[in-house]
């Protein structure tokens, strides 16, 4: 069938987006469009392998599967089996639902295990190192999904991934810069014999046969291999030599959880977003129904006026995700109250077009009781209509730098997603509260926010991106550069993004990417701007329905990433 490649359409729209001027006609950037299915995801050689399931036969399900485990051979920097993810998924039915294979904190895990003896926060400790890693729940989560509701066995769905960790792959100018980054302190924790010691080369083939191993063994005895078999027993004993505290009843009493995700109207569209202890659909709906009386279209894109009501809803809505979300099996979370629309209007009452709100006078709401940029995100539609999000990670850039190289892979750092010291940063700036402590067996808070979005009953978009705590509002921008601004998909991925997290009290902007006169007139209204030495924001991999039911891929530009389907 034909597919159309990287093709620009043209639109008379109205109106260009560029700080609320209005021209005409204006172009749309489309990405890749095919007919029945795609995959997306951050390394074109995971997308391929989850097309061709899905030409075998296979469905999103498995298409999961073979795609996650493939980002674990070629993007080790996020893609793993040692750390966990979320997925959201709306079967072609309209039914929906969600899957939550968050890392939990170990079983011998205390609320002061990061704190010396007069109560500071040792970041190091939750950052670097085996002691830093939460219990992975990576293979619980894609073997849990695949059960549910995948077509082909598993086995037959990890052989392309198998043959591609035996066989190697390409390294990218853009990962060879990275695996050099890191390589310091891949020495520094594993050693200089370690299997990453080695320097890598744009352009060089690396090869990962103990990760080829590891995987047979799992495709052979399926996810108990991973928490009850060889691979378990190797993993508690190396991570417990390099001072962890993992153990093997951890990995035993290891289970994924099926939740039910957070479903909201926001004008003509229906939101399905990810459920605690993700803050990502709580933080996204209210940071939406904040916004949504304004008229965004008429204020024009990355207009100071957009840019200011979108900074201060979402200046609100991460002082509440701070102060009240975390993990829904040891804390009670009041959803229904932070998502009630009375609330969430008197959230606003303080916002005005005139001068920025401080961040130092807004709080957590008063309410009645009654997570990386080092993360990962694929999107996926299936030629039976079926649809999931998935976002994965394992927090820091390669984790913990804990390689374990009797299996192959890295460890996470997700201990660092914990509120260590109620009031302290963590490693992306959030702070956090009691509703964040350390537990045994208590799953971190995230910022992950795989997100499905429905128009008119019908699957409309999938999409979802990394990026700490930049996540939500990459999110929300993209759906905001659709829904709102009639962008493609691929057009609506590359624009330029901001962020603000209520604290500490900046507006981050992608270097380069917004009008010196729009950031004046910001400053004016007294926002303290990060322009020069924010990072990219996010990298958004996205499908869009189009009106004939065709897809649009959205592949961030800002990473490797690629979109492939037939």
């Amino acid at each position: 069938m034909k597919i159309l490649n990287s093709i620009t359409l043209l639109l008379l729209t109205g109106f260009i987006f560029s700080c609320g001027k209005q021209e005409t006609p204006r172009e749309v950037k489309r990405g890749l469009i095919t007919e029945k299915a795609m995959v997306v995801s951050a390394r074109e050689e995971a997308s391929k392998i989850g097309a061709e399931i899905l030409q075998k036969g296979g469905n999103a399900f498995d298409a999961m599967m073979a795609t996650e485990m493939a980002l674990a051979v070629t993007y080790p920097f996020a893609g793993n089996l040692g750390g966990g993810g979320f997925m959201v998924y709306r079967m072609a039915d309209g039914s929906v639902g969600s899957l939550d294979y968050r890392e939990k904190a170990p079983l011998a895990a205390t609320k002061d295990m990061y704190l010396d003896e007069n109560g500071e926060f040792l970041s190091a400790l939750s950052t670097k190192g085996a002691l830093a890693s939460g219990v992975p729940g990576t293979i619980a989560g894609i073997f849990e999904a695949q059960a549910k509701f995948g077509k082909l066995n598993p086995a037959e769905v990890l052989q392309p991934v198998i043959d591609l960790a035996r066989n190697g792959y390409i390294v990218s100018e853009k990962q060879a810069e990275s695996l050099a980054r890191s390589r310091a302190d891949f020495i520094e924790v594993n050693g200089a014999e370690t299997f990453f010691a080695k320097e890598y080369k744009a352009g060089d083939t690396l090869k990962i046969p103990v990760l080829a191993a590891t995987l047979e063994r799992i495709a052979k005895n399926g996810r108990d291999e991973f928490y009850q078999g060889e691979t378990a027993k190797i993993l508690a004993k190396k991570m417990q030599e390099k001072g962890g505290i993992i153990t093997e009843e951890d990995l035993a009493s290891y289970q994924a959880a099926w939740r039910e995700p957070v479903v909201f109207p926001y004008r003509d569209m229906k939101i399905i977003s990810m459920a605690p202890p993700s803050s990502g659909g709580i933080t996204l709906a209210q940071i939406l129904k904040m916004i949504e009386p304004f008229d965004l279209k008429k204020l024009g894109h990355h207009s100071p006026e957009y840019i200011q009501i979108l900074v201060e809803a979402e200046r609100r809505a991460y002082a509440d995700r701070n102060y009240y979300l975390g993990d829904p099996d040891f804390v009670k979370i009041p959803v229904d109250q932070l998502l009630d629309s009375t609330y969430l209007k008197s959230r606003m009452e303080s916002f005005s077009f005139e001068k920025a709100t401080k961040s130092e006078e807004i709080g957590q709401g008063k309410i009645t009781f009654g997570e990386s940029m080092e993360t990962t995100h694929y999107s996926i539609v299936d030629a039976e209509g079926n649809a999931v999000s998935v976002t994965a990670t394992l927090n820091g850039a390669y984790g913990s730098k804990v390689f374990i190289d009797e299996l192959g892979f890295f460890m996470n750092n997700e201990m660092d997603d914990f509120s260590a010291k109620p009031g302290t940063p963590n490693m992306f700036g959030l702070i956090g509260a009691e509703a964040n402590s350390i537990a045994p067996g208590k799953r971190m808070l995230s910022s992950m926010t795989p997100t499905i979005v429905e128009k008119a009953g019908k699957l409309w978009m999938v999409v979802g991106t990394p990026g700490g705590s930049t996540i939500i509002t990459s999110v929300l921008q993209t759906i905001l550069n659709v829904g709102e601004f009639e962008m493609g998909m691929q057009e609506a991925v590359e624009a330029p993004r901001f962020h603000h997290q209520w604290l500490p009290d900046l507006v981050n902007f992608e270097p380069k990417s917004f009008d010196s006169v729009l950031v004046a007139t910001l400053k004016s209204r007294g926002y303290l701007i990060n322009e020069n030495n924010s990072p990219i924001i996010g990298k958004v991999d996205a499908i869009l329905v189009l009106p004939d039911g065709k897809l649009e891929g959205g592949a961030d530009p800002r990473g490797d990433d690629k979109a492939v389907g037939f």
